[in-house]
């Protein structure tokens, strides 16, 4: 833990940092000691934050260090993933389109997309552009990130037609659940509507009229610049967010295919400039008029068209709860005690972001960590809040941290309790062979059994590296243990035809906490032919 301090104080005086003038309110005084402090607390490697009030930047600004143990410091240009808070833009790439007449709100995205299907051929032909961004198709909550998520070969036509292949989980328009596919579809829809590809189309129409110079929305850029941070988190054996803090792959998450939900990198000083726009209702920051969206259109994307439902959070962090709650096109809508707040969060697998903007108070917070810890990354976000909206101090991190210690030991003692009591002694029904062939999804794909000296392997085929072995547990359900630690063990069980041949194999995740990406339960794997 030394090291870490070591290398946070260094990087603490390195950070580049832009200041505003008296006349805005800056943060609290000692923000950068309290920063420094919560990070310790967790032994957060780095993070990055940014601040806008009344269209001017109060505060971008990096702490800690791009890698754990590296001396490489968080600057103000240092590149984050943003996770699923890049929805915001492809909302806004669509808004500009709406602009420009190239398409409406409420148009059928069969007519632009011809080659779009969905499970229902009545949801096909009424689904709109603005349902692709709401989250009530009908899908289930993550529907088809197995598809991305860790990785993928697949292109995101592939992902279009895919989509077809995976059932409601609910009746159309009739209940919010979250989704990452149906962005994916939106971005090929910028890119049939514009004849530009989502990345340059976002390149030029948005970050390039920013000043956003250090934002990329192509994995290969990311790569290929030096100031990125590297993904971090716990992988205890037993659970997820447990254990010491240790260095992830980088080619973890939504992937290219995926970035119109979520795959995009930038920096405080670029989420600084996206701030301003957001605030300004389209307009472009520097006083020159230049608009990137309509001041309508910006009302559009704020106003929410899907109530989402509300669960009390728990007593160290109750008065967090909502009051109202409603996702718009790209955002959520809902209060922070009594104040009206459009925010989002992203995740990508060892990094997070938050971005909150208070529009009555024409304030912007976004803030990034290249690790796990959620609760320092929401508990500084609230402190930010209570400081500009002239609530009480509260140690906020602290709250999150007693939430998620209490989460975690929850999470721990289900597991526990999976793997003592409830585990029946059993032996499978077929020697490894039997289990071993050729299997595919309806909406995923291939994967391959092989057995090799008795041991079993699983590989999903149009996932690069998402390998690993099969372990015996009970009666013909085996757990699989994948060769990158990072993706969550999975439950993998065979179903036998009267024959004693496999007929089916279902999935769901071991741990009960893990991401619900990892959406393992919505497969259905059948045998295929011997290839």
């Amino acid at each position: 833990m030394s090291v870490i301090r070591n290398c946070l104080r260094a990087a603490a005086i390195a950070a580049g940092a832009l200041s505003a003038a008296a006349a805005f309110a800056a943060p609290p005084e000692d923000f950068d000691a309290r920063v420094l402090e919560a990070m310790h607390s967790r032994d957060v490697p780095g993070m990055a934050i940014a601040v806008v009030e009344n269209g001017e930047i109060v505060h971008a600004k990096g702490y800690g260090v791009r890698t754990l143990g590296s001396p490489d410091a968080v600057d103000a240009d240092t590149i984050f993933p943003t996770g699923s808070t890049g929805k915001a833009v492809t909302a806004a790439a669509l808004a500009i389109l709406v602009d420009d007449g190239r398409l409406g709100w409420d148009d059928r995205v069969i007519d632009h997309l011809p080659d779009f299907r969905m499970h229902d051929p009545w949801v096909t032909r009424e689904m709109t552009v603005r349902d692709l961004l709401v989250h009530r198709s009908g899908l289930g909550l993550g529907a088809g990130d197995l598809l991305m998520i860790p990785r993928t070969s697949r292109s995101r036509a592939d992902i279009v037609r895919a989509l077809r292949h995976i059932e409601p989980a609910t009746s159309f328009r009739s209940r919010y659940a979250y989704d990452n596919i149906l962005y994916v579809v939106a971005g090929e829809l910028v890119t049939a509507v514009s004849g530009q590809d989502w990345e340059t189309f976002v390149r030029e129409r948005i970050f390039a009229p920013l000043g956003m110079r250090t934002a990329t929305s192509h994995e290969d850029d990311r790569f290929a610049t030096e100031n990125r941070v590297q993904p971090h988190a716990r992988l205890d054996s037993r659970l997820r967010g447990l254990g010491e803090q240790q260095v992830l792959p980088e080619h973890e998450g939504l992937g290219q295919v995926g970035a119109p939900a979520g795959g995009l990198s930038l920096s405080a000083r670029d989420f600084a400039g996206w701030l301003q726009a957001q605030l300004a209702l389209g307009a472009a920051p520097g006083g020159e008029g230049k608009r990137l969206w309509s001041e309508a259109n910006a009302r559009e994307m704020w106003s929410p068209q899907v109530p989402v439902p509300i669960r009390p959070f728990p007593a160290p962090i109750a008065d967090i709860t909502p009051q109202f709650s409603g996702y718009a096109l790209g955002w959520n809508v809902q209060d922070y005690r009594g104040t009206k707040v459009v925010q989002h969060g992203g995740a990508v697998f060892g990094v997070l972001a938050w971005v909150v903007l208070v529009p009555e108070r024409n304030l912007g917070i976004a803030l990034q960590v290249n690790s796990e810890d959620v609760d320092v990354l929401r508990g500084l976000g609230y402190e930010l809040l209570d400081h500009y909206l002239d609530f009480e101090p509260r140690d906020w991190v602290a709250a999150f941290a007693e939430w998620n210690e209490a989460r975690l030991a929850a999470g721990l003692a289900a597991l526990e309790a999976a793997g003592g009591s409830k585990r029946k002694a059993s032996r499978p029904s077929l020697p490894a062979s039997g289990y071993a062939g050729n299997y595919a999804d309806a909406w995923y794909g291939p994967i391959a059994i092989t057995e090799q000296g008795g041991r079993l392997r699983i590989d999903f085929r149009q996932t690069p590296d998402m390998a690993g072995t099969l372990s015996h547990w009970q009666y013909d359900t085996f757990r699989a243990d994948w060769d990158d630690r990072s993706i969550e063990p999975a439950w993998v069980s065979f179903a036998l035809d009267a024959e004693g041949r496999v007929e089916r194999i279902t999935m769901k995740a071991v741990s009960p906490l893990a991401d619900f990406s990892y959406n393992y339960h919505d497969l259905l794997f059948t045998p295929t032919r011997k290839e």
